[in-house]
């Protein structure tokens, strides 16, 4: 068992921020996280066995997380990589698998910064090999300096949509079409947010100007709504879409042949944690979806644990950052490592810093709030759930027959109770019910269950041998 004064859980921009800050004052710190080393999705690192000859080459993000990885490298915080935890309790009490087996940490407080998972609403063919995701996409480009595909269609809501584009051509690949669920007006209404941040503004421009300039098709106020293809994905269907996202009928469909479709809706706060904590949570869909009730210190209602980074609302990775630094330090206040005579000096100047990031990020976060409109492309023998193969008519039926819970409906259908514990279908699933009885506050959460990730049970169970097992006496007769 490790025992120390503050856990925190993902090394992304967040959590290395708050571990950074919270070590700085004295606390004893553990940085836990499922990945060989810090960075998180954002600056991801290559893998170990690659050889960088260039590192400038890589771009900008490649150094900022460079820079990150060393300064933790060089700070009193304990790193334990490569763990995956699969169970969180009250008391904040860890529990892990990691290389070596079983491990455990105890701390008086906890720091979730877990970040965010993406968001895909189905469409028909969206299972089809060659259908990946704009965080995979990205991932491809960035960590493995590799192609999604030889012909790539980008589509979606959000920065990821022209970060990959422009990544794919910068590859050397084949960019087939861009395709903007939003149009001008949905960029005109966060424009002057984005002024706050003029050098990712001038780099989205850059990328536009790149994707022009190769003449790839840029269709605004689209959506994918069909894949079609035999072993794989041969070719992507899109569509006109209104305002709300919802598809136009009676409208021209173009076709594209592709040999990959990279999509993404947007990303939702990874609320896994706090909710198998039985924390509040607000639903908020400019920041989202559901996220962790909090205030300015990112405090929640439980005492001891705080939120960090996009899993407090997505704000980007600058806000991230300061988000945690801003939670590192109010974990030592509250433990009494920062005085309070000592406090407004420490985060005048970054609460400032912080303010102007949150205003730029809530603007790309708002350009990838989801619209009810989107479910139009989910038709009845669409595949939602994709661990329990089920259906939106089977989820259309449950509903039918009186479901008005995400949990309920759950039950009635297995949607949610896969390994991705409805990561995949989750928003889907609840847009869906949403459209029955009335909003996303009435449909709920799922509730948090363990184990949180994926574990092998024979390292949970160890060795043994049924004889060996100590049975209670049968119950009288």
């Amino acid at each position: 068992m490790v025992e120390t004064d503050l856990v925190v859980l993902g090394a992304g921009p967040a959590g290395v921020g708050a571990a950074l800050a919270a070590s700085r004052h004295g606390l004893r710190v553990a940085l836990i996280d499922d990945a060989p080393v810090a960075g998180g999705q954002i600056y991801k690192a290559p893998p170990s066995s690659f050889t960088v000859d260039n590192p400038r080459a890589l771009g900008a993000e490649h150094q900022r997380g460079a820079r990150l990885r060393d300064e933790l490298a060089a700070s009193d915080v304990e790193t334990y990589f490569g763990r995956t935890v699969w169970l969180v309790s009250r008391g904040f009490v860890l529990e892990a698998v990691g290389p070596g087996g079983l491990e455990s940490f105890r701390s008086k407080s906890l720091i979730l910064a877990t970040g965010t998972f993406e968001r895909v609403i189905p469409f028909p063919g969206w299972t089809l090999p060659g259908v990946i995701g704009l965080g995979a996409a990205t991932l491809l480009l960035k960590s493995q300096q590799m192609l999604p595909g030889r012909r790539t269609v980008v589509a979606g809501a959000g920065p990821l949509l022209l970060a990959v584009a422009a990544g794919v051509l910068k590859g050397g690949g084949e960019l087939v079409a861009v395709v903007d669920l939003n149009g001008a007006a949905d960029a005109l209404r966060v424009a002057p947010r984005l002024m706050g941040r003029p050098d990712l503004a001038l780099q989205g421009m850059g990328w536009m100007a790149r994707i022009r300039g190769a003449g790839v098709p840029v269709l605004s106020r689209h959506a994918v709504t069909e894949v079609r293809g035999e072993d794989r994905v041969r070719e992507v269907r899109v569509t006109p879409v209104d305002g709300e996202w919802k598809p136009l009928p009676d409208r021209k469909t173009r076709v594209f042949e592709t040999d990959v479709l990279a999509v993404g809706h947007g990303l939702v706060p990874a609320t896994e944690v706090s909710r198998l904590l039985g924390v509040d949570h607000e639903y908020r869909a400019d920041d989202g979806g559901w996220v962790a009730t909090h205030d300015e210190l990112f405090r929640t209602s439980l005492p001891g644990l705080y939120v960090a980074g996009d899993v407090a609302g997505i704000a980007g990775a600058k806000a991230a950052a300061l988000r945690g630094e801003l939670a590192g330090l109010a974990a030592a206040y509250d433990l009494g490592k920062v005085s309070r005579d000592d406090w407004p000096r420490a985060t005048s100047t970054l609460r400032r810093r912080l303010h102007r990031a949150e205003r730029f990020g809530s603007a790309m976060s708002r350009l990838m709030k989801l619209r009810p409109g989107l479910v139009g492309t989910i038709t009845g023998d669409t595949v939602v759930c994709r661990c329990e193969d089920v259906s939106r008519g089977e989820i259309d039926d449950a509903l039918d027959n009186g479901a008005g819970e995400l949990n309920q409906l759950k039950a009635w259908t297995r949607c949610g109770m896969g390994p991705c514990q409805g990561r995949m279908c989750g928003e889907a699933v609840a847009s869906l019910l949403a459209a029955r009885v009335g909003n996303r506050d009435q449909v709920g959460q799922w509730t948090g269950r363990a184990p949180l990730r994926p574990v092998p049970m024979e390292i949970l169970t160890g060795e043994f041998r049924y004889e060996e097992i100590s049975l209670p006496p049968p119950a009288p007769r």
